[in-house]
């Protein structure tokens, strides 16, 4: 590993823990590509990447292009001599770029491929209830997600873990499976495999995620409800409309379970003890909720000042 240039290509936390776990092994970055820099927030500050951030403080040389394709950014890609390119978590490269080095460019996809190619495969893999994911590594070709297979590896997804959390233990076995496939790479010795071999059944992907996609839709199956609430959580939240104290509003909603009451049941809800909404067959308990225009609060916090019956879902 020690023997190879790597460039590495990469914006959000997810990417800064794979390559924390590079530089501990030993491995030589000569180049960070990350996301420019842009406002963020109300007060539409000036943010930069979580790569950046991390990048700086291990004093590695940062590249910021906004144009992957511009002249300038790849001479200067050909200048750090890279024998190969990392990407984790960035944008989909032109072929003016992926083909530059001479041991390739690879990704590593937080999915069990050819499953969940795209944007936000943690995400949808809990939204569409699955059992487990895992991490690929793969060698970036034209179409995205689509090059042959190194090495992965697969955890469980038990039935309430959130996004957040499959994102973290995700991120822990990608260190692994990354320094792995280096090591096969700088000792000429991988052996992939070409996706279109692989056997699988209704291949499901995982678009990106915008704001009208998480909208709650009540008329599901409670499962189904909490599986959108934690494949969305805490990031990018799902949310419902609400009447309010006399206003129709947005709120978030966080940390949920199924019950085991009938949804046909009327419930007295200021005897609860969480948030109860009626889905299609049983109650879902929400243990946190965030109100347009007010902090996330639990169910506690909220009872301090409200009451429960101010709440009616808007369907």
């Amino acid at each position: 590993m020690k023997d190879l240039r790597i460039v590495f290509m990469g914006t959000p936390e997810f990417a800064v823990t794979i390559l924390d776990g590079l530089i501990n092994e030993g491995a030589q970055i000569v180049g960070v590509i990350t996301a420019p820099d842009k406002p963020a927030g109300r007060g539409r500050k000036i943010s930069e990447s979580s790569v950046k951030t991390y990048s700086t403080e291990k004093g590695l040389t940062i590249l910021q292009p906004t144009n992957l394709k511009d002249e300038h950014f790849v001479n200067k890609l050909k200048v750090l001599n890279a024998d190969l390119f990392i990407v984790v978590a960035f944008r989909m490269l032109p072929e003016v770029i992926w083909t530059l080095p001479p041991k390739g460019t690879i990704n590593l996809h937080a999915s069990i491929l050819p499953n969940f190619r795209g944007a936000a495969p943690i995400n949808w893999a809990i939204i569409n209830g699955e059992k487990e994911s895992g991490v690929t590594t793969f060698f970036i070709e034209k179409e995205i997600d689509t090059g042959k297979i190194i090495l992965n590896d697969k955890i469980e997804i038990t039935e309430d873990m959130t996004a957040g959390q499959l994102h973290d233990k995700l991120a822990s076995i990608g260190i692994e499976v990354m320094n792995k496939t280096i090591i096969q790479i700088s000792e000429n010795s991988v052996y992939a495999l070409d996706q279109e071999n692989i056997k699988t059944e209704n291949i499901k992907s995982a678009p990106k995620i915008f704001k009208a996609d998480c909208k709650i839709n009540w008329a599901l199956s409670a499962t189904e409800v909490h599986n959108f609430i934690r494949g969305l959580s805490p990031y990018p939240g799902s949310w419902c409309n609400i009447a309010f104290k006399g206003k129709e509003l947005t709120c978030k909603l966080f940390n949920s379970s199924v019950s085991n009451i009938n949804s046909k049941q009327k419930l007295e809800m200021s005897n609860q003890n969480t948030f109860v909404f009626p889905c299609a067959d049983y109650y879902i308990a929400i243990e946190q909720i965030q109100i347009e225009g007010k902090r996330r609060m639990s169910y506690e916090e909220f009872r301090r000042g409200n009451s429960i019956l101010d709440i009616e879902i808007i369907k």
